[in-house]
């Protein structure tokens, strides 16, 4: 196995890091989860999402005071690198991590040097995508002004382990987490949606919410595929107990719907329609089998309808340019396009 350290390809039992890191010691560091989609059929390993997770990770990296190392286009390649190294041609789990290196005692983010690192290896579902029990869970998920949540930083999930171990010895599957106000904000490692009245709404970031991919993709796919109206709005936790489906998002967790919640069906107390059809939407596309979502996805082996669709559009795109070039004026690409086949808009988050 390869991993990927401080610039370097080594073998994963050459990569080593000393007992006393400061990051070890005080969970001085902040990480990303990505996922890569094995489509047989094609042959194909498509990275979901790759460029806007590091774009994230670079924003939790200046939270933490910590340099990140590269661009995000060197990020991007050294991650599709990695892969191809460990020939991954199934399901699998990318977790790059920055985080501060000094071997030394004494808590602070300043005038400490960043190391950064990244494996990939299979994995399959995180939690089951067939129907969560949850439980409000007693601890209340942190603040901004405390750690904040919108950096994935890895000391914060301490918090989210108390509330996962609490609400599995409960016999729950899942967590469901409250701010210190009351409200919901999310699951122990997933952002949360409710349908309910006809509208799928989701907790917006001033609930200490992480800004999930996964829900930022859900959220379009919502509106754009089964036009639905999304808001994102303050919950209480009885809405939890009223909502016709809930079900939870994550690079993790996917789409997992929940069946229930402190003892109470959801709904009916199975997969509602809408999560039943995000779930279709959301592997479909990670797959490669809807073109249209290739600007989400990174193909790792050159393979599959991502890598044609993309060289497509660079050749489109060139030869755009040169007609504007040559007719003095700019070309006007994409009109009259129906909703379906529009281009995802890249993530502004």
């Amino acid at each position: 196995m390869s991993v990927f350290l401080n610039g370097k390809f080594l073998r994963a039992d050459e990569a080593h890091v000393g007992v006393m890191t400061h990051g070890l010691s005080y969970g001085t560091g902040c990480f990303e989860g990505i996922r890569a989609y094995w489509n047989a059929d094609q042959e194909e390993l498509y990275v979901f999402r790759l460029r806007e997770h590091f774009e994230r990770m670079e924003r939790s990296c200046r939270i933490m005071n910590i340099r990140f190392p590269m661009t995000t286009d060197e990020a991007v390649e050294t991650t599709l690198e990695l892969i191809r190294r460990n020939n991954l041609r199934e399901n699998c789990y990318i977790r790059p991590f920055a985080y501060k290196a000094d071997e030394i005692i004494g808590v602070r983010l300043h005038d400490l040097e960043d190391h950064f690192t990244m494996y990939a290896l299979p994995m399959g579902d995180y939690i089951a995508t067939t129907g969560l029990r949850c439980g409000v869970s007693s601890w209340r998920r942190v603040d901004d002004n405390m750690i904040p949540a919108r950096a994935k930083i890895s000391g914060a999930y301490v918090n989210s382990a108390f509330a996962k171990t609490e609400a599995q010895q409960n016999g729950f599957d899942e967590a469901i987490m409250l701010t210190a106000e009351g409200h919901v904000s999310e699951g122990s490692a997933e952002n949360i949606f409710l349908y309910i009245n006809g509208e799928l709404v989701t907790p917006p970031p001033s609930e200490n919410i992480l800004l999930g991919i996964t829900r930022d993709s859900v959220m379009e796919l919502a509106r754009r595929e089964l036009g639905l109206t999304v808001r994102e709005r303050v919950i209480d936790r009885t809405e939890l107990y009223c909502a016709d489906e809930i079900f939870l998002t994550g690079t993790g967790a996917q789409i997992a719907p929940v069946i229930s919640v402190d003892h109470r069906p959801v709904g009916k107390g199975e997969i509602g329609p809408v999560a039943g059809e995000v779930q279709q939407l959301y592997a479909a596309i990670t797959r490669g089998k809807r073109a249209e979502y290739a600007p989400w996805l990174s193909p790792v082996y050159g393979k599959g309808i991502a890598a044609q669709v993309s060289g497509k559009a660079k050749t489109a795109q060139h030869n755009g340019y040169a007609n504007s070039h040559a007719n003095g004026h700019a070309a006007q690409n994409g009109a009259g396009t129906s909703k379906r086949e529009r281009t995802p808009a890249k993530s502004g988050r």
